[in-house]
């Protein structure tokens, strides 16, 4: 174990349960390298698959004690409850229909959860896990693994620190081609069918599984919350019923305008994810598919040249320093966004256990609030774009 006061104090690292993620889940290996990659946590537990006999089976897949691979989500807190030994944390990374329950079940246990994206499937749900995370003061770190980059936490600090002064203008994008294959719109069998099936994905796939992310990354970055916009949604792939793109002009509390455009359609693209922050004092500028790069291009008019921020670079500032793992010039990539988010939370969580407060570099991860935000952003999109695309708020009862 790592020699992290907070960790030192404890004395152990964290006991955490998984629920999901199984055999052959791309996710759940995500979540699962994330936890062991700075060696703060120890799987303990979990509950594997939603069949009961595979649940148990595929436990010693993982190295699980015998009785710790569990049949239900219900044996396995109430067990892990009563355990002297039991679990801290619990993991989910399940379809997106049941993260909602399991997090609620998990809190009235007194579990500290880490979740993925999107938290809800609706803005209801959204509105009572958060305020049942504000209840009972667990730790709740919601996995928008991008705000884990290191150049990401460098745009956001430089934001911060007022390098481009006030924000005017903002451009965000998530453009993805896994979905334009026009020959199976809707395919309900294979790996990850689940995601066509609108009851488990949500009332927008699109804007649920790419553009909560883009929607995050936003406000992470720029600090400001989204307060009206019009917007469009629905499938570009004919025969599809659920959604495939979506996008929408933005005003930002501040002022500033925005664009934001995403889809899962467009043929032969991988993962592009990208961001520009322009303000009256300069433009930050990230790809995702070249993340360890930042550009910042300074006003005109002032003489100074383009700048190329690197990870672990000259001007790399302590946000983006904490989050770098290997020497200047090599790519952080996507498990180590979920490792930072990991990382970051166990410091949090620890940190509650031992009574003791955590470094306040360690508190950038994304929260209930997080989630909450998200939830109430695509709520307001899928309303404009069914009123016909008109201006709508979006409220900021985030508190």
């Amino acid at each position: 174990m790592n020699s992290n006061p907070v960790f030192a104090l404890l004395g152990r690292r964290l006991r955490l349960a998984v629920i999901g993620g199984g055999p052959g889940s791309f996710i759940g290996a995500m979540h699962r390298m994330a936890a062991r990659l700075d060696d703060r946590y120890e799987l303990v537990a979990g509950v594997l698959s939603s069949d009961p006999e595979r649940a148990v089976s595929r436990a010693k897949e993982f190295g699980l004690a015998e009785n710790r691979g569990y049949a239900s989500v219900a044996a396995m807190l109430n067990a892990e409850k009563s355990r002297a030994d039991g679990a801290d944390v619990v993991a989910i990374m399940t379809p997106n229909d049941s993260h909602y329950s399991y997090a609620m079940a998990a809190l009235d246990h007194g579990f500290h959860l880490i979740c993925d994206k999107p938290m809800t499937n609706g803005l209801p749900e959204a509105k009572r896990l958060h305020a049942r995370v504000v209840e009972t003061g667990r730790i709740f770190c919601l996995t928008h693994n991008y705000t884990g980059y290191p150049m990401v936490r460098q745009a956001r600090a430089m934001v911060a620190a007022g390098d481009l002064g006030p924000v005017r203008l903002v451009q965000v994008e998530y453009v993805q081609g896994n979905k334009a294959d026009e020959s199976r719109p809707d395919p309900v069998t294979g790996p990850r069918s689940w995601k066509n099936i609108p009851e488990k994905s949500g009332p927008s796939l699109v804007l649920g599984d790419i553009g909560s992310h883009a929607h995050n990354l936003l406000r992470f970055i720029t600090g400001l919350e989204v307060t009206e916009l019009c917007a469009e949604r629905g499938a570009i792939v004919p025969g599809r019923q659920v959604d495939d793109f979506a996008g929408a002009l933005l005003r930002l509390e501040n002022g500033a305008r925005g664009s934001y455009w995403v889809t899962q359609a467009a043929a032969g693209m991988g993962n592009g994810l990208h961001i520009r922050v322009s303000g009256t004092k300069g433009t930050l500028e990230w790809w995702q598919e070249t993340p360890q790069i930042l550009t910042f291009r300074p006003l005109v008019t002032s003489g100074a040249p383009m700048e190329v921020r690197v990870a672990n670079g000259p001007g790399t500032l302590p946000l983006a320093a904490r989050s770098c793992r290997v020497v200047a010039g090599h790519p952080e990539g996507f498990p180590e966004g979920f490792a930072n988010l990991y990382k970051d939370a166990s410091e949090a969580i620890a940190a509650k256990i031992a009574g003791v407060e955590p470094d306040p570099l360690a508190l950038h991860f994304p929260t209930s609030a997080d989630g909450l935000a998200g939830a109430l952003f695509i709520d307001a999109m899928i309303r404009s774009s069914d009123g016909g695309g008109g201006w709508v708020k979006v409220p900021l009862d985030i508190s």
